[in-house]
């Protein structure tokens, strides 16, 4: 069995979850190592399945004056460092076909962004590199989409595949979370992930001194998001950390202080079900007590 569907056959059998985790953009060598040793101490204490996720490229910021990360080269070899030093699978996001192939040589997931979910051309190379697919549900998708997207990667040769739901626009500048959607996605017959951080943007809904507009966010409602998504019964947690929310240069008003990562997985984990994990078997025929 290949590395790949050996660590998705482990995921898809995690109990009660298994968690994406860490910075939204790499922002230094050594900053990405801090977070995935404190996160690596957390998820192994816990008992849950980790893989560390930071992206090497923002293509997809809202101003061109937001920091965007390192680039690919310098990217990947600070994600390799992070596999070997930690012995942690990685995950990291593509924007490009011409960036698939380099990307499958060090990543084990390779995450689809919810803009460019039903690009065919970008999908398939993806899939091409026999990595994980993470594929984020757009936020202007129904979760139906996703079940073409799910195929399109399974047609290329590729069946480790699953979906995340990261929230629906509501309106110009805000997200909402329908959990049905959690049951839906369902029918893309893979693995259901939540992003709980994402899904609580508000995008272009913060102004700027100076002009210009960025990504607001509401953090104080992450909890709220998790415990809905671990109630239902999804199989994977997606989530952006940081020691220093209030000082990232990405994302920050979305992203989980680390001092309170344990406190919060270890309530997700008394809250999740197994059962959630499959339909509930409704029985319409008369009932006479």
């Amino acid at each position: 069995m290949d590395s790949s569907t050996l660590l998705f056959d482990q995921l898809k059998a995690a109990e009660p979850f298994f968690l994406l985790a860490g910075p939204n953009v790499i922002e230094s060598e050594d900053h990405i190592l801090h977070m995935a040793k404190n996160i690596k101490a957390i998820t192994s204490k816990l008992g849950l399945p980790l893989v560390f996720k930071s992206s090497f490229d923002k293509a997809n910021r809202t101003s061109s004056k937001s920091f965007r990360g390192p680039g690919l080269e310098e990217g990947l070899k600070i994600l390799e460092r992070v596999k070997t030093t930690y012995d942690l699978p990685v995950v990291t996001d593509v924007h490009e076909t011409i960036q698939c192939e380099a990307v499958g040589r060090i990543a084990d997931i390779i995450q689809i962004p919810a803009f460019l979910c039903r690009q065919t051309d970008l999908l398939l190379a993806a899939a091409k590199t026999g990595k994980i697919i993470n594929i984020k549900k757009g936020q202007f998708c129904a979760p139906s989409v996703m079940v073409n997207s799910a195929e399109k990667i399974r047609l290329a040769g590729n069946q480790n595949v699953m979906v995340c739901e990261r929230g629906t626009m509501f309106g110009y500048n805000d997200l909402i979370v329908d959990p049905r959607n959690f049951e839906w996605m369902r029918e893309a017959d893979c693995p259901v992930v939540a992003d709980i951080t994402h899904s609580l943007q508000q995008p272009a809904g913060k102004k700027l001194e100076g002009g210009g507009v960025a990504s607001g966010g509401l953090r104080e409602l992450i909890p709220c998001i998790a415990r809905t998504a671990v109630a239902v019964g999804v199989d994977g947690i997606f989530m952006e950390v940081h020691n220093d929310p209030l000082k990232a240069p990405v994302d920050g008003p979305t992203q989980w202080p680390l001092r309170h990562l344990e406190e919060l997985l270890e309530e997700l984990m008394a809250i999740a079900v197994s059962k959630g994990k499959q339909p509930f078997q409704i029985d319409l025929t008369p009932f006479n007590s």
